[in-house]
């Protein structure tokens, strides 16, 4: 068991694993240093945590839900703010860093417990703009529909380390972040500590790691963390990016997950690994097949081709995505699918053949500067359309589809990923699949958003929106210090 693995004898502080509210009570009650309770929930976009602190004394046994002012997280605003945050205890986490004080006289430490749950309407129940419950209904869908009680994923989440100001700010030179190593894939590169940090914070957390490893490109690194349930899995998520950003701050650097940060380098993708289960079975596996894969394994992937367009908004929300998504730097455009090339959108990977629960698909598109929740919904979704229409099995695409012409690909059917937001949010627009997962509000201020989001970024340098061989001024000064 994870729990058993990280507790000691020593350690007085119960960090994860609460089974309800009394447990967590408990905890509280019994730790005086953890003085506020955080919570943490994603507005539309979700690239970066929102959160609001209630000290732990106005934490009861009634009290799993806490009214609060969402006017600047969601498009209603002032008409409609109030909402309720409700808690789930089993998400619950002791952040490990202890806080100090720095008024003179005044000295004091204390620690956070960190945890995640639902956005709701106090009237109409279910919120339109909570994206963590548009999750759990594409999980509802899923299970309706295969019977399966688990959807494991396992997301790469690269990132770069920029040099940083002293105000924790990327450190921008001739149009370009600071770079802080020449390494390439697993190769040589600094800052490995930084890595083995970001994990052994979470990891006290209760989250368990596989491996860390320099990326392809100067200054890029990624840490992989062990599959979870999606729910799980998003949460943790939100919460990694939040860690990586603040432990490579500590090292003055800048934790950045922008898709295509440095141009004429690789981009920094989120390859998620994706299988469903049921009872503990892997229901994309069948050891008779030549990929050992299932029927309901290539349904699933054929739902995810044939709606891969129309979800790509979700699974790339920004400008600076299409910068990444292009030939040439083994991030995915072509819709195909093969065990072991990496040019194409899906891979079925072949680490461990002839172990049921290893058996697996890796969508290769996303990025992670996406809404987690969102992303992993629409994935889901594409693939249960699958399942749904019995789609027919895809043929596998061994060539490297870079090299083909565009007739060549025709020939061969294989279609294209859109080539910028605007065309994205154009092919979302009008998808069924994509309004049965978020609804038809929800998308449409999702786009109205999104647009205004390009009329900015044209307002900023309109003759560089389309120049790839620099990021634009609005890349640089409004996405690189979020993201």
């Amino acid at each position: 068991m994870i729990q058993e693995e990280f507790d000691s004898k020593e350690r007085k502080i119960k960090n994860y694993g609460f089974e309800d509210i009394d447990d967590l009570l408990n905890t509280l009650l019994n730790t005086p240093e953890i003085r506020f309770v955080r919570f943490i929930t994603a507005d539309m976009l979700g690239e970066r945590e929102c959160s609001f602190t209630i000290p732990v004394r106005e934490i009861d046994k009634n009290a799993l839900k806490k009214g609060f002012d969402a006017s600047s997280l969601y498009p209603e605003r002032i008409k409609e703010s109030d909402k309720l945050a409700f808690f789930d205890p089993t998400t619950a986490r002791v952040f490990p860093v202890a806080y100090q004080t720095k008024t003179p006289g005044f000295e004091r430490s204390w620690k956070e417990l960190i945890i995640f749950g639902d956005v709701v309407d106090p009237k109409n129940g279910e919120y339109v703009y909570d994206s963590r419950t548009k999750l759990k209904k594409a999980l509802k869908k899923a299970e309706e529909v295969t019977g399966a009680d688990t959807f494991n994923v396992g997301p790469e989440l690269e990132f770069f380390l920029f040099k940083s100001d002293d105000s924790g700010n990327p450190v921008i030179i001739n149009d370009k972040p600071v770079l802080v190593d020449k390494g390439g894939y697993f190769k040589g590169g600094r800052h490995g500590a930084v890595r083995k940090e970001i994990q052994l914070l979470v990891s006290e957390m209760g989250y368990h790691f596989e491996y860390d490893h320099h990326e392809a490109a100067p200054s890029q690194h990624e840490v992989d963390v062990h599959y979870m349930n999606a729910l799980d899995m998003a949460d943790f998520m939100m919460l990694y990016r939040h860690v990586a950003k603040r432990v490579a701050h500590a090292h003055g650097l800048f934790a950045s997950f922008m898709p295509k940060p440095v141009i004429g380098q690789n981009g920094s993708g989120m390859h998620v690994h994706q299988s469903l289960f049921k009872d503990g079975k892997n229901l994309f596996y069948d050891k008779n097949d030549k990929y050992e894969l299932s029927e309901t394994a290539y349904q699933y992937m054929a739902g995810l081709m044939k709606h891969a367009p129309e979800i790509t908004a979700f699974l790339n929300q920004w400008i600076n995505s299409y910068k990444r998504l292009v030939p040439g730097y083994e991030a995915p455009v072509y819709i195909c699918w093969d065990p072991q090339n990496r040019s194409n959108l899906i891979r079925k990977p072949e680490y461990e053949p002839g172990r049921e629960k290893a058996a697996r698909l890796e969508l290769r598109s996303a990025d992670p500067a996406a809404n987690p929740y969102l992303a992993l919904s629409m994935m889901l979704s594409a693939g249960i359309k699958g399942i749904e229409e019995k789609l027919p099995r895809p043929e596998p695409s061994n060539l490297n589809v870079y090299k083909l012409n565009q007739d060549e690909r025709d020939k061969l059917g294989i279609k294209s990923l859109p080539g910028s937001l605007e065309q994205a949010l154009a092919l979302a627009e009008k998808s069924e699949l994509v309004k049965s997962v978020v609804g038809e509000r929800f998308l449409a201020d999702f786009v109205r958003i999104k647009r205004k989001e390009i009329e900015k970024s044209q307002a900023y340098e309109p003759e560089l929106i389309k120049d790839d061989l620099k990021l634009s001024k609005y890349e640089l000064e409004e996405l690189l210090p979020v993201l």
